[in-house]
């Protein structure tokens, strides 16, 4: 058997479950309820036997799954798992202007399309093309030759090293927010709105330090038009050109012309102000390969993208880990004794959050229930197979971290809050891409540690001073460019 992951037969490359002769439907349902690993075994098709096309969920006439995706993108395509299996096709968009995407929701699918052959699956479908129209072209959506030039840049900014001198920063945000909360606690406080807040200011400072008052305000009117454009744009089939006076479009510019330019006023500044400075932007003013720098348009390209990422994924986490929390007292009591233990009264630091296990493991099965990017898109290059169904060239696929993480092959009772799954004996176990928050292979998120970080250090410094109580049931949410609640988290904090 060949070693090669890119096995030829004819002139398509195949990528089969264990075991696999046929893609019968029946047969490939099985595979996942006992647990089949996609990644164990490449094999070429037998001579003359027909590639399986994935089946279709079907759709109206005249948009296919469009109204639905903008509805409620995670139902349609949770139910679309639960109906047709691991490999299925969305169509959506007028005739003669029709899109179609394939969800893949098995962990080898992911391992396929991100690490596996990830040069076969590229940034360039609509989702991103409106990314890089919305917030430039930084180190999250270019490709090739420019984004490993880009990386070079960043990856000393982001090094392990670098990112734990933040650490001060998030405790004294995390600190702020708790006064804040006892000058006017007991009561009930929206979650996503206090954590949205405390994470952009916090990655704000880091990025902007001195200047963040200039941008904040800014970013806080610009960031949800942007991110609304962007996500009907992307689903809408047929788009219209960007240039055509629609109201989509002229809220897109709009935001985009008010956040770019206090971006490049600030840029503008420091270049002219020279002196170095140690937050984000100073360094990637500074920031050097070969001799060569970044232009000040790609320095605020690489900022714009951060600085989305950097606060909507971790409010996100922090959000629905305090909400689980108050809905499990016993969970919530645990990570209050450890972080009592580890840190007593003083204010945490980077060298506490490799000792607050338990607080880690909360975060990770609040990402998992609720992965901040639930959807990650690729279009493919050449002519694959994946689970016994044809991937044609051109074709634009999207792994669901947000069903993935539920698969019932992979999850006992995927449902469940249970941070112990994220003990080490577990994850070690476990497939290494049913759980992926944060991409994987070669193009996995550069900011992980950051988040993990900030996101440790808040929930810890929160839960050791006040206890939260949430009421029974799940928060309204929708798929923004971000999993995001739609009529706020609430919960009633108390000071301890």
């Amino acid at each position: 058997m060949s070693s090669d992951p890119r096995v030829r037969s004819g002139d398509v490359v195949v990528y089969q479950l264990p075991g696999q002769n046929a893609p019968h439907k029946c047969a490939t349902r099985l595979a996942r309820l006992r647990g089949m690993d996609m990644m164990g075994v490449q094999t070429a098709a037998p001579a003359g036997t027909a590639l399986g096309v994935a089946p279709v969920v079907p759709g109206s006439f005249l948009l296919g799954s469009a109204r639905d995706l903008r509805r409620d993108m995670l139902g349609v395509c949770e139910r679309a798992f639960q109906r047709y299996g691991d490999v299925v096709r969305l169509r959506f968009g007028p005739p003669g202007a029709r899109m179609e995407m394939h969800l893949l929701s098995h962990p080898g699918a992911a391992h396929r399309v991100l690490a596996g052959w990830p040069a076969n699956y590229r940034k360039e479908n609509v989702f991103y093309s409106e990314v890089r129209s919305a917030f430039g072209d930084g180190l999250l959506t270019t490709q090739d030759a420019e984004w490993q030039r880009q990386k070079r840049y960043l990856q000393p900014v982001f090094a392990a090293r670098r990112v734990n001198g933040y650490a001060t920063a998030m405790t004294e945000q995390a600190q702020q927010v708790a006064q804040r909360w006892r000058a006017r606690l007991p009561g009930t406080v929206d979650l996503h709105e206090e954590m949205t807040r405390l994470t952009l200011v916090t990655v704000g400072r880091i990025l902007f330090g001195e200047d963040l008052g200039q941008v904040l305000p800014v970013v806080q009117r610009t960031f949800d038009p942007l991110a609304d454009a962007v996500r009907r744009r992307a689903l809408a089939g047929g788009r219209v050109p960007r240039s055509w006076p629609t109201p989509v479009n002229r809220r897109l510019r709009r935001a985009q012309h008010e956040l770019r330019s206090v971006c490049d006023q600030i840029v503008a500044h420091r270049r002219a102000r020279r002196g170095r400075q140690e937050d984000l932007l100073g360094l990637l003013l500074d920031a050097r390969d070969e001799g060569s720098s970044l232009t000040d348009g790609e320095v605020r390209d690489q900022v714009l993208v951060f600085l989305l990422a950097g606060h909507e994924t971790t409010s996100t986490a922090l959000t629905y880990a305090l909400h689980l929390l108050g809905q499990h007292p016993g969970v919530q009591h645990r990570v209050r004794a450890e972080v009592d233990t580890i840190a007593g009264d003083r204010a945490l630091t980077a060298q506490d959050v490799p000792a607050l296990g338990y607080a880690t493991m909360v975060l990770k099965e609040a990402m998992r229930l609720y992965p901040s990017a639930p959807f990650l898109g690729r279009r493919a290059v050449q002519d694959d197979q994946i689970g016994g169904y044809h991937i044609p060239a051109g074709a634009d696929v999207v792994l669901a971290p947000w069903i993935t993480h539920r698969h019932p092959a992979f999850w006992e009772q995927p449902e469940r809050f249970d941070p112990q799954r994220f003990a080490p004996e577990q994850e070690k176990a476990r497939h290494r891409y049913a759980w992926f928050p944060f991409g994987g292979g070669p193009r996995a998120c550069i900011g992980q540690h950051f988040s993990m970080l900030e996101s440790v250090i808040a929930l810890a410094t929160l839960v050791r001073d006040f206890q939260f109580a949430a009421p029974p049931g799940e928060p309204a949410r929708t798929n923004h460019l971000t999993l995001r609640p739609t009529g706020g988290v609430p919960s009633r904090v108390t000071a301890r």
